[in-house]
């Protein structure tokens, strides 16, 4: 039975919050016993009200007795409830805090290519939507059809010992509308992928509308990029609705089988009296009974198009929890040396093929820059030396161990790396240079901004280091963003530093101290940088040169000048670059 199926699946999910979910479905199932026994404090009113119909004198108990059983069935009912709900609220945060945190875990192994815009629509209705339905919802949906079955089935039964023919007719009706139940289920399994596609899609649009707004602004596609949204707003209003709708004619359908079953006892039971097979007592029970039997199983249809939403988002998640991670076998290792080799390798994109059969080493405390026309493979090459990728082919060693000998975080323990496309987290700037050391002291942090020739416009700011960066940096230049990477990075101070192309938005003015900051803080490091200026790549001790993923030469500066290549034409056209000037509106040289 579906709803079997799903309680295994919830129960399966909750991991170690499983007790604690039990505990709250079987308090549940305790309060609906206490629901129940007002039955007996009625059938004690009804013996006695009839016992003075008939002229016998009634016991002065009968009130007494059918008080002390509604007070049994109202404290039980509060006291179970009220742990029920406890139980159910503190499991189901506790469940859905695991899991926001494991996804995260997993994300800081999981490799780059993972992260595209599709998925982090994906991942980001995984955290809130999918994971906030099945916070507020699983447990008390299940409470609401497995209660309300068991529930039906209780006085069902009792109904078969009370009275076997109305408790028959009551079986029959149950059995009906559980087919009916089973019908909703199977169409919510056809309706709500789409509803959860559609979540994730919008929740898609809308961080790329927000990324992207710059873009729309400068090329004037408001209008295009409104239609977009609009587009995945509808679609997932139609998927909410088409599921609605899949689910209010079942659901009525269902509804409706009670409502026969119900008007079928309040006539089969005054037949039976007439007829002379049941006391009037019992005939007045069972009318009263049929009241009760259906009232929280009618409650579950109505509940049954959440219930597979549940069960879609349990889908979901299961997709989001099998993410691919790059720390299956690493270890958490120190290495003994810090050179770096690359042997071999080769990668792609998909059927892409970026590098190919890459070989080169990086001595401890030596520098190599890696230079090339765009789409070389520059950067990817960097990324896969700090393992944001898994090669295709060869291997990566540093201090002589394959780097997927490491776990993720024991490895990139060892790089302080400055990225082309700089992030700031919306934090102060303080608090942004401290995340390479988040133990460092104010000075470290001023220290540090000094060296990368940020501590000026920093104290140029309102509130100095605790001035908010806005999300992303928005509140500061490209430069200044850059900058302050740069220090993030000098503040960790690993023994191996990647530069991609760190001093790409700084004013030139800045360049030549930024130059020596990084120099004499990279001493006696391994470093490895990407970088275009002739004033970064020519005090490298390594370089490698690559064209259409491979490496065409390697040397140093004054070796590859004095060879005829690639190296020697990047040279001759960055003098050439310098010596040109705008005059006239007229580039000349």
């Amino acid at each position: 039975m579906a709803v079997i199926a799903l309680f295994k699946r919830l129960l399966q999910f909750s991991g170690e919050q499983k007790g604690r979910l039990l505990r709250s479905f079987l308090f549940h199932m305790i309060s609906s016993i206490f629901e129940m026994i007002p039955i007996l404090a009625i059938l004690t009113v009804l013996t006695g009200i009839l016992a003075g119909q008939r002229g016998q004198l009634a016991s002065s108990d009968m009130v007494w007795k059918s008080f002390t059983i509604m007070a049994i069935s109202v404290i039980g009912r509060i006291i179970f409830i009220n742990l029920s709900t406890n139980a159910r609220t503190l499991g189901s945060f506790a469940v859905c805090t695991k899991k926001r945190l494991t996804i995260g875990e997993r994300l800081k192994s999981a490799p780059m290519g993972y992260f595209s815009e599709h998925r982090l629509g994906d991942i980001t209705a995984a955290v809130t939507t999918t994971l906030g339905d099945i916070e507020a919802n699983a447990v008390t949906i299940m409470e609401s059809v497995a209660g309300g079955l068991i529930h039906a089935i209780v006085i069902t039964l009792w109904l078969l010992f009370y009275e076997w023919r109305v408790g028959l007719l009551s079986l029959a009706g149950l059995g009906v509308a559980l087919l009916i139940y089973g019908r909703i289920q199977q169409v919510g399994k056809k309706h709500s992928p789409r509803r959860q596609a559609a979540q994730a899609g919008l929740v898609t649009a809308v961080l790329e509308y927000i990324q992207g707004m710059g873009v729309v602004k400068a090329f004037g596609l408001g209008g295009y990029a409104a239609n977009v949204i609009d587009a995945a707003i509808e679609e997932s209003a139609a998927a909410n609705i088409e599921l609605e709708k899949s689910f209010s004619s079942m659901t009525a359908l269902y509804q409706t089988v009670f409502k026969f079953v119900r008007a079928a006892i309040l006539a089969f039971a005054p037949y039976l009296l007439l007829g002379g097979t049941i006391t009037t007592e019992k005939c007045l029970l069972l009318l009263v009974s049929s009241f009760m039997i259906y009232s929280a199983v009618e409650v579950a249809g109505s509940m049954s198009s959440v219930a597979r939403v549940v069960d879609a988002s349990l889908d979901r998640m299961e997709e989001i929890m099998d993410i691919p991670t790059l720390d299956e076998r690493g270890k958490d290792m120190i290495p003994t040396r810090y050179d770096i080799e690359v042997k071999g390798v080769s990668f792609g994109y998909g059927e892409k093929e970026v590098l190919k059969d890459i070989t080169f080493t990086v001595l401890e405390g030596s520098s190599c820059a890696i230079v090339g026309p765009s789409g070389s493979g520059k950067t990817t090459l960097c990324s896969l030396i700090a393992r944001f990728w898994d090669v295709d082919g060869g291997q990566v060693l540093l201090g002589g161990h394959d780097i997927r000998e490491y776990s993720s975080d024991s490895l990139l323990r060892n790089f302080s790396i400055v990225f082309q496309n700089v992030y700031l987290f919306e934090d102060t700037i303080e608090n942004n240079i401290r995340f390479g050391r988040p133990e460092a002291s104010k000075e470290d942090v001023i220290k540090v901004a000094k060296k990368a020739c940020c501590h000026e416009f920093i104290m140029a700011l309102p509130d100095g280091y605790e001035t908010r960066v806005g999300e992303g940096g928005a509140n500061l230049s490209g430069g200044e963003k850059q900058r302050i990477s740069i220090a993030r990075a000098l503040l960790k101070d690993a023994p191996i530093v990647i530069l991609d192309e760190a001093t790409a938005s700084v004013d030139p003015e800045n360049e030549q101290e930024l130059q020596k900051a990084i120099i004499e803080l990279t001493r006696g490091k391994t470093l490895l940088m990407i970088a275009h200026r002739l004033s970064t790549v020519r005090t490298a001790d390594q370089i490698v040169v690559l064209d259409k993923g491979g490496i065409v030469q390697r040397g140093t500066h004054k070796e590859l000048l004095a060879q005829d290549g690639l190296y020697r034409n990047f040279v001759n056209i960055r003098q050439q670059a310098i010596g040109w000037r705008l005059s006239g509106g007229q580039a000349c040289k």
